[in-house]
């Protein structure tokens, strides 16, 4: 049924004998005449096309038929559309081609024989891209190919941890590739599927977000899309998509009804992605306007006019009834954040102060006077000149650096030598302050430069 350029004992083969094959070749799932394994019923093994679902469960399909609305109803002009093709899909004489790669864009992890029917050119072309993200999709020439382009996309890894990741990401692949196709002219497509042994996704669950993709963006860009191809290079393939392609795709009432209570209960948003409710971005409607306004007329009586802040709180009130109040409610108290503040000055003040130890005073203070930083910086020469500090000085951790446009020295320190967690900081300010005073006085540093600084 599926016609291709060879069989081999009546089944579709891939038509390795690199034949050209045009779209008047392979049937529209329109004209198909199959009868769906889901005739058979899910537990029936011995059906031809039977495949567990594991994303179907025994309760969706309690779901039935009786009143449910389907999700996906029949569409003569999106299923006129569609083709289902055993064979690789460089075969086919369409507009693009996809094919499954890496981030490299390799030839080793590109879909096998591509390049080699492609020629030489294609690795050139594809090295010149810069990689390509997962998801995400880049066009290059068909060189030898029967199509006119390829693009090229990149399939998630899979992990049962992760898998809502990997079926977005997988659906934005075939997304992708459609949008790339309509941005640059093109109208059809053979797409070939995605998912790979190598990154371990599951065939059938990868054969839904596939075609429900597919058909999603249908919905929207049928206008603009006259062919889209589903290949598939091997036996299990064919037969899953057979299989999946009347619950997305129904070709009459009977199998839109059936399709009901067999598709999976998670079939995506509107473009096919999953959907995550905690995720979601969820928007109070603003309350009822007229009521509003009945409520500040009533309240901006007898206000004094010249009490400009308590008007306008009295006046502006009610716009407490558009915010949302697990909103507000993240938001601190300003008292609670001026007591905080309060809080961590005072355990900055207890600690180690840099800045009066130097000769600087408070900073959160007055400023001293002239005698006051004369009496301080005293103090502290004396100490550090009653001290050895001659294991500081073989650091190698302090030089000068000349002096700025007021005069003033600027000290450079090597942080590749400061290893604070073996060093007693006071004990350097002391040694910092009594090498300044051999080269100059007053003490205060214009810049201290840091080079190298680890902790």
């Amino acid at each position: 049924m599926y016609r291709s350029v060879a069989t081999r004992g009546g089944m579709p083969t891939d038509s390795g004998d690199g034949g050209v094959v045009t779209l008047d070749q392979v049937p529209r799932w329109n004209d198909t005449d199959q009868k769906p394994s889901y005739l058979y019923g899910p537990g029936d093994s011995s059906s031809p096309f039977f495949f567990s679902d594991p994303l179907t469960s025994s309760s969706g399909a309690g779901l039935g038929s009786d009143g449910a609305a389907s999700r996906f109803p029949v569409d003569h002009d999106i299923n006129g559309r569609i083709y289902l093709w055993r064979g690789n899909p460089w075969n086919l004489e369409v507009d693009a081609v996809v094919n499954s790669t890496n981030e490299s864009l390799d030839e080793a992890h590109s879909s096998p024989g591509l390049h080699t029917a492609a020629g030489p050119g294609l690795a050139e072309e594809c090295a010149a891209l810069g990689g390509c993200r997962t998801g995400m999709a880049k066009m290059t020439n068909a060189y030898d190919l029967p199509a006119r382009k390829i693009i090229h996309t990149v399939g998630p890894k899979y992990a049962v941890k992760y898998h809502t990741a990997a079926e977005n990401a997988l659906s934005h692949c075939y997304r992708s590739c459609l949008e790339v196709l309509i941005e640059s002219g093109l109208q059809s497509i053979a797409m070939e599927c995605i998912y790979t042994e190598t990154k371990g996704y599951p065939r059938e669950p990868a054969a839904h977000v596939a075609i429900r993709t597919v058909r999603r963006f249908l919905e929207k860009q049928k206008d603009k899309i006259t062919a889209l191809v589903f290949c598939t290079t091997t036996s299990s393939d064919t037969e899953i998509y057979k299989r999946l392609l009347p619950l997305y795709f129904p070709r009459d009432k009977h199998e839109e009804e059936v399709a009901i209570s067999k598709l999976p209960s998670d079939v995506g948003d509107e473009n096919g992605e999953t959907i995550i409710d905690e995720r979601k971005i969820r928007i109070k409607p603003l309350p009822v306007l007229s009521s509003i306004a009945t409520n500040a007329s009533t309240t901006s009586v007898d206000i004094p006019i010249n009490d400009s802040a308590l008007t306008l709180r009295r006046s502006s009130f009610h716009l407490d009834t558009y915010l949302d109040p697990a909103f507000m409610s993240l938001m601190k108290d300003p008292d609670q954040r001026r007591k905080e503040q309060w809080e961590k000055a005072a355990q900055a003040q207890n600690g180690f102060d840099f800045a009066r130890l130097l000769g600087f005073g408070d900073l959160s203070g007055p400023p001293l006077s002239a005698a006051e930083e004369y009496s301080l910086h005293s103090r502290y020469l004396a100490k550090a000149n009653s001290l050895n500090l001659s294991e500081i000085d073989e650091m190698k951790i302090l030089y000068r650096g000349g002096v700025d446009s007021e005069g003033r020295p600027v000290m450079v320190i090597v942080g590749a030598h400061f290893l604070l967690r073996c060093l007693d900081l006071e004990r350097f300010v002391l040694y910092v302050v009594k090498v300044q005073f051999i080269k100059s006085f007053p003490l205060f540093m214009s810049v201290l430069l840091f080079t190298g600084f680890y902790l």
